[in-house]
């Protein structure tokens, strides 16, 4: 049985994941490190960052290092009538870190469902997007928006495609004051820019949320949020998930149901996902898709329950010492919940909570 304790916060939340994801019965998907650079080019716009390691095959052909999982994944699905593809990975992919703007080796978590999707097979997603962050942190909220509901609104405002990819950015900073201002400059009437107003501050509680939505949206346009709340409603972390719709993504791939994932201790969202529908279209494939990715580098700004400490003793012995008594001792300390180290001499930068000296004559 693995010591969690010893398991760095990474590695807990894969070894517990794994389990998580196969009760619902996703099967684990392994992949390439690389893939052809056109998959990224055709499809930069997708991807975190459009800068992308590349290198020449023996055949002469331009491949990349995986800078995304999901484009893989649905490279290598097929459209089967009435039926769901429903996978997991833990892979790692190769990416400009924001924090050093140079490339970095980052590991990542997550599950693809694909196929003749259904509501509940968002609930499934969500649900389990929440259990996710659950296993991280007790402290966690789950931000959930309805991008294709958000399109709706935006287009019966205005047709002007340029307004909806500005207006977007602008709540998805909340930002009210050039959000007014933008409806200004495109000649929208007072009424509909209170409309956006409503949207922006439509975040929180789920029933409050749908609550305030009610004068700017018809039932038909509230159905989905309604039914997949409701059935959220069962759930022991309910009061966890919430309707914000500030959470937005690509308007060019996603469509429907979208949400980002934060846990106490980390100022970024761990967690980030949703329906992707046009992305499928865009690749030729007639199903429908919803997935989420956990970024298992930021894990590492948590604090762990040792961290003042490396180990919990350090054993020290030398030549002389019998190296069945150093074994001994060994066992005996883990036996009793401790980790040790056994060293010759103190090591300068251990950082230990006691030591045990086995050394006849320690001053020698």
């Amino acid at each position: 049985m693995i010591e969690e304790k010893l398991l760095k916060n990474e590695e807990k939340a894969i070894f517990n994941l794994r389990s998580l994801y196969r009760k619902y019965g996703y099967s684990p998907f392994k992949m390439s490190k690389f893939e052809e650079y056109d998959l990224y080019i055709r499809n930069k716009d997708f991807l975190v960052s459009d800068r992308i390691i590349t290198f020449n095959d023996t055949n002469g052909k331009l491949m990349a290092l995986k800078p995304d999982v999901t484009l893989s994944i649905i490279k290598n699905s097929d459209d089967t009538p009435n039926e769901k593809k429903k996978v997991f990975y833990n892979e790692n992919v190769y990416r400009v870190s924001k924090n050093t703007h140079r490339f970095k080796e980052i590991m990542q978590a997550g599950l693809e469902c694909i196929g003749d999707l259904d509501l509940y097979d968002v609930f499934e997603v969500i649900r389990l997007a929440a259990e996710t962050l659950e296993q991280i942190s007790e402290n966690f909220v789950l931000n959930v928006s309805h991008f294709g509901l958000l399109q709706k609104i935006l287009g019966d405002i205005c047709p002007d495609a340029g307004f909806s990819e500005k207006a977007i950015r602008y709540i998805e900073e909340k930002n009210i004051h050039d959000l007014s201002k933008l409806c200004a400059d495109y000649g929208i009437e007072e009424q509909k820019a209170q409309t956006l107003a409503t949207i922006i501050s439509a975040s929180g509680e789920r029933k409050k949320v749908l609550s305030n939505l009610e004068n700017n949206c018809s039932e038909s346009d509230l159905s989905e949020l309604r039914s997949v709340s409701k059935m959220l409603d069962a759930l022991p972390f309910s009061d966890k998930i919430l309707f914000d719709f500030s959470v937005v993504n690509n308007m060019n791939y996603y469509s429907g149901f979208v949400f980002r994932g934060f846990v106490d201790g980390i100022c970024d969202g761990v967690l980030a996902g949703g329906q992707y529908d046009r992305m499928m279209k865009k690749m030729g494939r007639k199903s429908g898709a919803i997935g989420f990715a956990l970024y298992l580098d930021l894990l590492e700004q948590l604090r762990t329950e040792n961290a003042e400490y490396d180990v919990d003793v350090l054993l020290v012995y030398d030549s002389e010492t019998d190296c069945k008594t150093v074994a001994e001792k060994v066992e005996q300390l883990i036996e009793s919940g401790k980790t040790v180290s056994a060293q010759k001499c103190i090591p300068e930068k251990l950082r230990y909570k006691e030591a045990i000296d086995l050394r006849r004559n320690p001053d020698a």
